[in-house]
């Protein structure tokens, strides 16, 4: 149909944390959706994925961006910007962007990671 039905996974080293809400037949979704989650010490980066949910097969991965640690650490007030989809399948072709907020807070010793996940196109 030239459509999707997007939604995000986000994952810190690797492990789901948060999944946004599905934008149903669109190219152009818009989530706005924002978390503050509790950093580990010693993570090592941010992933988020998207995807398009499938009721009949497997949900397809429509691409990700990974966000390292020393990335962050080159942002200290946090990054705000449109950043292009990698494939996770080499054999697979992506085209696309995702616009994020992420900014790392810290206080008393501990770090929490606020990340907007805005839209995609």
């Amino acid at each position: 149909t030239g459509s999707s039905d997007p939604y995000c996974i986000v994952k810190i080293d690797d492990e789901a944390i948060i999944r946004t809400a599905t934008v149903w037949k669109t190219l152009s979704p818009f989530w706005g959706e924002e978390y503050e989650l509790q950093l580990q010490p010693g993570f090592h980066s941010l992933s988020i994925y998207v995807m398009d949910e499938d009721a009949l097969s497997r949900d397809d991965i429509i691409g990700k961006v990974c966000i390292t640690r020393d990335m962050l650490a080159e942002h200290p007030k946090g990054y705000s910007g449109w950043m292009s989809l990698s494939e996770v399948d080499p054999d697979e072709e992506v085209q696309g962007e995702i616009h994020l907020q992420v900014e790392v807070l810290s206080s008393q010793g501990s770090q929490r990671l606020r990340c907007s996940v805005l839209e995609a196109r």
